[in-house]
């Protein structure tokens, strides 16, 4: 560059006025200014909130979608309590998030969902809702020690895969199927039982620990059969059913299914009354089975019943306060199974998937469905059953089992 032309360039750069240099420049004049915005600066650092992601996973559509807005509701309750309180973890102010992903019901589906929780590294999933979608997705979730805690699931062989990442937040169908057998064959004095199941994970593992029990009872089991979780029409099913006379008839499945089994009982003219686990215990089926439901179905919980849970009555009136909907089921151990988390990332002072993994295993409180603990293999240490029946469309329990 020519020396003479050192003199403009020197004049230009005085009389350029950048915004940034320029405001800069003005609040060094002033020491109180410079102070006070370097003070909230450092304030607003401190206070940014860690976002800690949980992913959920449930059907969100199609047939069993009430039972996975059921469970989401439940989880965005507990959220936005711990929210509120503005929780501090490892010395820094968090602030907790859900992902929720719909699964379909389906273990392929499921797989999906999990491979993108795993490659998110969420902290913690809640979910799934199905024992087959569980069960076919927990090895993921372990390989990546995340921590899987279904609000839902009951099949026995979901805790007993081996992995420490397994948590269930209700009873198992071990337990369900014993409470079921002993109240058929001493309350409603049924000798001769008829067993349906719809083949799914759920659906026949509820069903083979009910025939189980019953046959060591010393009842007969006088007729087995088997349907689908996407079938409606049980015609063939019930014909030969009826025809083995049974005193009581058992369905593992979910209340989809169980509803119009139901009415069709009635329309075949099957006296015996229909015997199910949680999934039939639903506020749905008083939609999906009518009229025929009064009386005529008799179904165990996981848990205690809603009224009788020492959170229920309040977590139910503030459901409906937010939903403008009752609970249909699961939406309190969702709940639980969030406070669970928020509980084990405050006794681990960490939101990493591992050390929540490892405080779960030691975390204990008071939830909303009950005292919350897990065994060795994530299962409640304490489990509770109700058994149901329904009278002009309302649920009512009749008899608790607990541990």
């Amino acid at each position: 560059m020519a020396f003479e032309n050192i003199g403009f360039l020197k004049a230009s750069l005085e009389s350029y006025h950048h915004p940034v240099l320029d405001f800069t420049e003005k609040t060094m004049r002033h020491p109180l200014l410079t102070a006070a915005l370097a003070l909230a600066f450092c304030c607003a650092a401190a206070h940014a909130q860690t976002v800690v992601t949980i992913g959920y996973a449930g059907a969100l559509t199609g047939a069993q979608a009430h039972f996975g807005k059921d469970s989401e509701r439940g989880i965005r309750l507990a959220l936005d309590e711990i929210n509120a309180s503005h929780p501090v973890i490892g010395g820094k102010p968090v602030k907790f998030e859900l992902d929720a992903q719909d699964d379909g019901a389906d273990p392929r589906l499921a797989t999906t969902v999990a491979q993108r929780f795993a490659d998110n590294r969420v902290s913690a999933v809640i979910g799934h809702q199905n024992s087959g979608t569980s069960i076919a997705v927990a090895r993921i979730y372990a390989q990546q020690h995340i921590a899987e805690l279904t609000p839902s699931a009951t099949s026995p062989e979901f805790t007993r895969l081996g992995f420490d990442t397994t948590f269930r937040m209700l009873a198992n169908d071990d337990f369900l199927g014993e409470a079921l057998s002993r109240y058929v064959s001493d309350t409603l004095h049924a000798k001769r039982v008829a067993v349906v199941d719809d083949r799914t994970a759920y659906g026949q593992g509820i069903a083979d620990v009910f025939a189980k029990q019953v046959q060591a009872s010393g009842d007969t089991i006088v007729a087995r059969e088997y349907t689908t979780d996407k079938a409606f029409d049980f015609a063939a099913v019930l014909t030969r059913v009826k025809s083995a006379n049974p005193q009581a008839i058992f369905f593992g499945g979910m209340d989809t299914q169980g509803g119009p089994m139901l009415k069709q009982m009635r329309h075949y003219a099957i006296e015996a009354p229909l015997i199910g686990g949680d999934g039939l215990c639903t506020a749905e089926m008083s939609k999906l089975a009518g009229a025929a439901l009064d009386g005529n179905l008799y179904c165990a919980d996981g848990g205690r019943s809603l009224a009788k849970m020492p959170g229920g009555p309040a977590f139910a009136a503030k459901f409906t306060k937010t939903y403008g909907e009752p609970v249909q089921l699961y939406a309190p151990y969702a709940y639980d199974a969030m406070m669970a988390i928020y509980h084990a990332a405050v006794l681990a002072q960490s939101t990493k998937a591992p050390d929540i993994v490892s405080a779960l295993h030691r975390v204990v409180f008071q939830g909303v469905t009950g005292s919350i603990a897990f065994d060795a293999h994530g299962d409640l240490r304490t489990p509770a059953a109700t058994i149901s029946t329904y009278h002009a469309g309302n649920k009512t329990a009749l008899t608790e089992v607990s541990k």
